[in-house]
């Protein structure tokens, strides 16, 4: 995975981030880095590790393209698995029942932050 950030590193404003909506983020440089993501519905935020549990592969194929269309679900570009916001539970697709790795983040002061 690669250098995780510890606790207490500044993602980014709550204000920065749409109601839905996701931001991805990565860590480190080249051969050592770490790829994970934040999600927002409502006064919730949750972050994942970006990648899919099928094949370990990056969800979004852009910088923050996690979502579906109407943004309710995070959304896998490489097989179109769906996983739920609020846990990471695969709804949908090649790997239903498996879950994506949490990234604990918590919103504090209007900001966003890793646990």
């Amino acid at each position: 995975m690669g250098p995780r950030p510890g606790p207490g590193e500044a993602l980014c404003a709550l204000s920065d981030l749409a109601d839905p909506g996701a931001r991805g983020f990565v860590f480190g440089g080249e051969g050592a880095r770490f790829s994970g993501f934040i999600v927002r519905r409502g006064g919730v935020v949750r972050g994942y590790v970006d990648a899919c549990p099928h094949v370990g592969a990056p969800l979004a194929l852009t910088r923050d393209g996690f979502l579906t269309r109407d943004g309710d679900l995070i959304i896998c570009a490489t097989h179109g698995a769906l996983f739920r916001l609020q846990d990471g539970l695969c709804v949908a697709g090649p790997c239903v029942n498996r879950t994506l790795q949490p990234w604990p983040v918590q919103v504090r002061d209007g900001k966003i932050w890793t646990a």
